[in-house]
């Protein structure tokens, strides 16, 4: 114990965007999104007619995304045009985060202008949004369950807190906390209010946002209304549905385990439906738990995690194998050519875990947000910005390809925004702690206790598990610096100004807790040598049984047939990899490639044949692994994340 006191805050909360200075592979990756994106962002949602629907001073559009047919041969009662809200408050914040990263007159001025927009569409009583104001006026909160009313709420109060953040220009967050008024006026427990909630969770983690922001305490609480109503009885699903003339179970997918209201949150113990919806109620529930300190919510999601990641997610991160319910099917279910695992679902997990380091650091938590990331999330973004993938299979017989534009355009603008947000995942602060989540090339610019903290970090992570920590401070401080070891490194060393030590002795849930009086100016120095992995699969998990995965440090690798020749499943990974080569790839960026022996079979002579008794010959080959996220980059082809394992 060290001779001094450290108060030890229990609740952590992350730093602004704007306070953390990124650089390396994520500051490259930024710079895309600010060089590219975010303006091919804007210029899509215009050619989409976004806008159109938007501006109140245009003519009132048609609706340009129709509505389905039921197999009864009804309507349906919710088309993606309803939440186009949503989409352009992600291109807003995306846009918050590269303005912040470069200048960009022309990108603010476009912002500003969609801004005033929403600002000219508020109504006299706080309401935006464009759907029910200008498409189908008079129903406003008249259908929670399908129209995502206060979904579209949500992500347009993160844009806010995100603009004005990066800009320091209130308009946006003000039309924003008079919608967040109105909507705690007309949603809660006393009398005249509606017990309602979303049917696709955000305003919650939206609301507790928000809160931060501003100071605003009633908006954590309107966020735990929100928490604390989904799922309680009489459904308000039912009630609602009545109450417009509509029968109650004549739904799209006919059940409330769908948008994860079948039972109230704290009585759910299976991670189940609509997998973005889910992630989104998770990450709000955590927040509710960390700004009230409520042990019981921590602990009804303690349980959800481990049914997600014990039985249910992806070697990738990835999550959700179904596209009928773009989401979960039962337990080891995870096919990988046929693998939804939605690019906004692995972007939701990467939230949710992060919001459970809320309670404190703890390698659990942070090793499933960097395995997410890295992975199943930053799949959905092309090298160069321009491209995405809204489903992230595991493997591809070559005709699965990034595409410019969706009809459901949510993928883009969320891994945009989540990219040009990472400094914002890296670390968190509270009474008496800073914990240092990922690593990455950077500078953070902290408050611990009241006094200014600047933590640099050199390093050429995630390539290369060396990393250097430059303590800044302008006064002496005594605080806890907790920094993660990933569970992928098998031996971790550290030293402080060149002194070794012992992190056995100071590590705690993953962590190196570092209790110390810092004077600034120490070096800290952690390696984490990152050898290559060869990974299994829960045997129960029936597409993966007799092959492996690679890995090395935080990314999960594949083959692809620009590397590797076509028939990739014709290839037998040896048992041992201990001779793997290490190398680099220029057309990707530099990115550290891995290669292995192999064995490749060949076959002749099935011309005309389905069957055959003959065995195929083997030759010994080499094979090129690259990391997943970065798979058809390059020439289009085959890709395989789990190889055949060899003796």
């Amino acid at each position: 114990m060290t001779s001094f006191e450290i108060p030890i805050a229990s609740s952590f909360r992350p730093p602004a965007v704007s306070d953390v200075d990124v650089r390396g592979f994520w500051g490259e990756r930024i710079d895309a999104v600010a060089d590219r994106t975010a303006m091919i962002l804007y210029d899509r949602c215009v050619a989409a007619g976004m806008l159109d629907q938007i501006d109140p001073a245009r003519p009132v559009p048609a609706v340009r995304m129709p509505f389905h047919t039921r197999a009864d041969g009804s309507p349906d009662t919710v088309n993606v045009q309803m939440f186009w809200d949503s989409d352009i408050a992600k291109v807003i914040e995306t846009a918050a985060y590269a303005l912040y990263r470069k200048a960009n007159p022309d990108l603010e001025a476009k912002t500003d202008a969609i801004i005033d927009m929403f600002h000219r569409l508020q109504q006299p009583d706080g309401y935006v949004n464009s759907w029910f104001i200008r498409m189908q006026p008079g129903k406003r909160w008249t259908n929670l369950r399908d129209c995502h009313e206060l979904y579209c709420a949500g992500h347009l109060m993160e844009a806010a807190v995100a603009y004005f953040h990066a800009t320091g220009k209130r308009k946006l967050l003000d039309v924003m906390c008079r919608y967040a008024d109105h909507i705690d006026g007309v949603f809660g427990p006393r009398p005249g209010q509606l017990p309602g909630y979303c049917g696709h969770e955000e305003v919650e983690l939206a609301l507790v946002r928000l809160g931060r922001a501003t100071g605003g305490r009633r908006y954590f609480d309107l966020a735990r209304f929100f928490v604390e109503q989904r799922g309680q009885q009489p459904h308000y699903f039912d009630v609602e549905a009545a109450a417009r003339g509509a029968d109650p179970k004549q739904f799209r997918h006919r059940t409330y385990e769908y948008n994860q209201s079948h039972l109230p949150v704290r009585q759910q113990t299976k991670v189940i439906g609509h997998a973005v919806r889910a992630m989104y109620l998770y990450s709000g529930m955590a927040d509710v738990a960390t700004e009230f300190g409520d042990d019981s919510l921590t602990d009804a999601l303690k349980i959800l995690w481990d049914d997600l990641t014990t039985k249910q997610m992806y070697i990738t991160g990835g999550i959700g194998p179904a596209a009928s319910n773009e989401g979960f099917t039962d337990y080891y279910d995870l096919p990988n050519e046929s693998a939804y695992a939605e690019t906004c679902a692995a972007v939701g997990l990467t939230m949710w875990a992060s919001r459970m380091l809320g309670r404190g650091p703890d390698r659990l938590y942070a090793d499933i947000m960097e395995q997410a990331l890295y992975n199943g999330a930053l799949s959905g973004l092309s090298t160069d910005g321009s491209r995405f993938f809204y489903d992230n299979p595991l493997e591809s017989r070559g005709t699965h390809h990034r595409w410019t534009w969706h009809r459901c355009p949510c993928c883009p603008p969320n891994i945009a925004r989540t990219v040009a947000a990472i400094g914002s995942y890296m670390y968190a602060v509270s009474a008496g702690q800073v914990a240092v989540h990922l690593y990455g090339d950077s500078t953070a610019r902290l408050d611990v206790s009241g006094t200014k903290l600047t933590l640099t970090q050199s390093t050429d992570y995630p390539w290369n598990g060396r990393i250097a920590i430059s303590v800044g401070l302008e006064k002496p401080a005594a605080f806890r610096l907790a920094l993660r070891v990933p569970g992928w490194c098998r031996r971790a060393t550290l030293f402080i100004d060149g002194e070794t030590v012992d992190v056995d002795a100071i590590e705690e849930r993953g962590y190196l807790r570092l209790d110390r009086l810092w004077r600034g100016g120490e070096t800290i120095l952690l390696d984490l040598p990152m050898e290559l992995r060869t990974l299994r699969a829960n045997p129960a998990v029936k597409a993966d049984l007799g092959r492996v995965a690679l890995g090395r440090g935080p990314l999960i690798y594949c083959v692809e047939e620009v590397d590797n020749g076509s028939g990739l499943n014709s290839l037998i990974l040896a048992g041992d990899v201990g001779n793997a080569t290490v190398t680099t790839v220029e057309q990707l960026g530099r990115a550290v490639a891995v290669e292995v022996d192999a064995k490749r079979e060949r076959w002749n002579g099935w011309e005309g044949k389905l069957y055959d008794a003959a065995k195929p010959m083997l030759e010994k080959t080499r094979s090129r692994f690259v990391p997943y996220h970065l798979w058809d980059n390059r020439a289009p082809g085959e890709m395989l994340v789990w190889v055949r394992a060899g003796e």
